[in-house]
């Protein structure tokens, strides 16, 4: 019999409520405790919306990544150019602008890292969202090219997933030492980068 959720309305205030916990706590370390603390919902308000935790969980990647995707689409609205585009990634990683993402950091490193070997629904969604990224990274690179904005003879592809590398391993530096100013001098390199493709 499949699960049917009590009220989307709950489902959605659960999701919003608890989506910083599970980004902060991790999905394993998250407890039942914690989404009705969060929540203030008893078992059976959360249950009766989702079949068991890894169901919120899941859900609750899926709400974090649309967040982050609303905020690096809102600052490229703004870019005029491909090059700006690229850039818009620069700025919204910064340390300075941390406060716009959902607390406890990028959820996918976050995500990627945990369930990397234990909790594969949840790969397979980071697998996707990185995928997805590194796509629209590319789009913006071959669009440059077609333009004259970047040199036509950068690999799309490499160059997108060295940016992407660059940013989650500064975010991943950054985090773990406590160090914010890490992840700002590699985002000075992704800045290099990015300048060292463009064409005058």
């Amino acid at each position: 019999m499949k699960f049917t959720p009590r009220s989307e309305e709950t489902r959605q205030f659960i999701i919003e409520s608890t989506a910083a916990v599970f980004n902060t706590k991790g999905y394993a370390g998250t407890s039942l405790s914690d989404l009705t603390e969060a929540t203030q919902l008893t078992k059976g308000s959360i249950y009766g919306n989702f079949e068991n935790k890894e169901e919120v969980a899941l859900a609750v990647f899926d709400y974090t990544i649309a967040h982050r995707d609303k905020i690096i689409a809102k600052a490229q609205q703004k870019s005029v150019t491909n090059k700006d585009k690229l850039l818009a990634y620069v700025a919204i990683f910064g340390s300075e602008h941390s406060g716009d993402f959902i607390k406890g950091g990028c959820p996918l490193l976050n995500a990627g890292t945990e369930a990397d070997d234990t909790f594969e629904p949840l790969r397979k969604k980071v697998n996707k969202a990185i995928i997805d990224w590194k796509k629209e990274i590319e789009s913006i690179l071959q669009a440059g090219i077609a333009a004259k904005e970047f040199n036509k003879n950068i690999l799309p592809e490499k160059t997108a997933l060295s940016i992407m590398a660059l940013i989650e391993g500064g975010i991943l530096l950054s985090k773990t030492t406590n160090k914010p100013a890490y992840l700002n001098t590699v985002l000075d390199s992704v800045k290099d980068m990015i300048d060292a493709i463009s064409r005058e």
